[in-house]
């Protein structure tokens, strides 16, 4: 991305990919990928340079909007402050029904907004759910011929259900979006000088090996 910079303010905002006119002149697309940024830069048109100081995980925050600003020489795009996505479901109130915002089906106190907690923990489920999937056929065979289940399959299926209550658990117990972030953020939990071993806090679902 580029900017077109004309007594000291930007004044339009430019793809790269096609020509342009500055006053009398026209220019082909070609300026963008054969000029050096000087030579760009003598006309007017720099390069935007991205400042993400302010950028964070889209899966957990709403990033703000983003502004220009021409300084230094120099063509600068920053976000705004980044809003964090709601860690718990917002449900409708009393108020919402006084305001006549409160739709048929619905009551006071109904979910009105899920919530990131409600999300992952349905996500955890479904995945524990999916492993569970995998070796129901002996279950299934159980009950139909009387065939026993190994013992590997069934401490692996209690191992996922177990593991799927304790991630339910740290989800629900974390205090606010940035806790929740934390979870799920990889670290090394390597000693040092051994091989890295990037984890995440809340773990994973276990999964049978075949």
């Amino acid at each position: 991305m580029f900017a077109l910079v004309q007594d000291g303010s930007i004044t339009k905002m430019l793809s790269g990919r096609r020509g342009l006119t500055i006053g009398e002149n026209q220019y082909p697309g070609s300026i963008f990928t054969i000029w050096s940024e000087s030579d760009r830069n003598a006309i007017g048109i720099y390069k935007v340079i991205w400042d993400n100081t302010n950028k964070k995980n889209q899966e957990w925050y709403i990033n703000g909007a983003v502004s220009y600003a021409f300084a230094d020489g120099k063509v600068t795009a920053s976000y705004a402050s980044a809003t964090a996505k709601p860690h718990a479901d917002t449900t409708w109130t009393q108020a919402d029904s006084d305001n006549g915002l409160l739709p048929a089906n619905k009551s006071v106190g109904d979910v009105k907004s899920e919530g990131l907690k409600t999300q992952l923990i349905r996500m955890v489920k479904g995945q524990a759910e999916g492993e569970l999937k995998r070796t129901d056929w002996y279950i299934i065979r159980k009950a139909d011929a009387g065939t026993s289940v190994p013992s590997a399959i069934t401490n692996h299926r209690a191992a996922v259900r177990t593991k799927c209550a304790e991630m339910e658990t740290s989800i629900t117990n974390a205090s606010n979006t940035a806790a929740l972030e934390t979870l799920y953020t990889y670290v090394n939990t390597a000693d040092e000088g051994d091989p890295v071993v990037m984890e995440r806090p809340i773990g994973r679902i276990p999964r049978l090996e075949t």
